[in-house]
């Protein structure tokens, strides 16, 4: 009798080692008791329309207008388009979840809503990053940077960029798909994030682990390591020239870019080290990382691109002539 249940003991431990738990479906515990929380909803549908409208709209200007189709301009485009797509792939899920009260999620759908998520925020990170080096190539080397800073070196960069972050991404979220999930199925996030997920797990999670870790470094630290780099290179350039209009002018240049790297990486910083030093109140939390998350996409267009007199006058058909020696973004 003892043998026999040993026995049976081994067999089922046996199975579960090679049987992966796959639930039917999540849910997304999202938002919780929070007061007026409509309104919230009701801003990022506002949002998320201007988000479209704006992206939308640069864009289509970028495609129409010959005199944008320069290297630089498919960086901003390249931007619009991830701003579009990442705005996407958060906010008519986001709503619809909680503001029709669908907070069930099915298994496959889960795992597509996270690599959507994480992979467009991944390509906004590494396309301030391609901005950062244009400015790098314009300040610091201004007389080669129109054989330097060419449509075929964009191209393969931003090709590179999507490339490597899609097998970055597909692989981490690979990595869940092998998890079994025998116990909570409540993800407590907005959305299916990476670590609310694979802490569900009652298997070993170290290599998921692992992989968020990698991943915080190739989203965040990376990138943000690169653009101070280059703006060290910058402001040491810029030390060496003797015109203090020039360095103003110079400076100038950079104004739209910085903006943009401000509203990506600031909100995500804090929230981090705020998370760290102290307790922070979940939903709390989730807002902050929705406005994250979308707000920067809606700014984008506008500060980048709509408020800039090269673009405004190029919308109007009138030829602009570009400073050769700090070229404009």
């Amino acid at each position: 009798m003892l043998f026999s249940t040993l026995e049976y003991s081994s067999k089922t431990t046996t199975i579960f080692n090679t049987t992966f738990v796959r639930p039917a479906k999540f849910y997304l515990s999202g938002f919780s008791n929070i007061p007026h929380i409509r309104y919230f909803y009701a801003f990022l549908c506002f949002v998320y329309i201007m988000t479209v409208l704006g992206n939308g709209f640069l864009l289509s200007l970028i495609s129409l207008v010959k005199t944008l189709h320069t290297p630089k301009y498919m960086i901003v485009f390249n931007m619009a388009l991830t701003d579009l797509c990442g705005s996407t792939a958060l906010i008519p899920k986001l709503l619809d979840t909680f503001l029709f009260d669908r907070r069930y999620i099915l298994y496959d759908a889960c795992l597509s809503y996270m690599f959507f998520v994480i992979f467009f925020a991944s390509v906004q990170s590494w396309t301030l990053v391609t901005m950062a080096y244009d400015r790098l190539i314009a300040i610091c080397f201004p007389l080669r940077y129109h054989s330097i800073v060419t449509e075929q070196s964009i191209t393969a960069i931003l090709l590179f960029v999507w490339i490597f972050l899609v097998s970055v991404i597909a692989t981490m979220v690979g990595l869940v798909n092998r998890l079994s999930f025998c116990r909570s199925l409540v993800v407590n996030s907005f959305f299916c994030d990476h670590g609310p997920v694979y802490r569900l797990a009652c298997n070993d999670t170290s290599l998921n682990y692992n992989m968020a870790s990698a991943l915080v470094t190739i989203l965040i630290l990376i990138p943000l390591i690169f653009i101070i780099a280059t703006y060290v290179c910058i402001f040491i350039a810029l030390s060496r020239t003797t015109s203090r209009k020039e360095r103003i002018r110079a400076l100038k240049t950079c104004t739209s870019h910085l903006i943009l790297v401000v509203m990506f990486f600031l909100p995500i910083g804090i929230t981090n080290i705020a998370a760290m030093a102290s307790y922070i109140d979940p939903n709390a939390r989730m807002i902050n990382s929705v406005l994250t998350h979308t707000i920067p996409a809606l700014l984008d267009p506008i500060v980048y691109a709509l408020k800039t007199e090269e673009c405004l006058y190029r919308k109007k058909n009138l030829h602009v002539h570009q400073n050769k020696l700090f070229p404009a973004v």
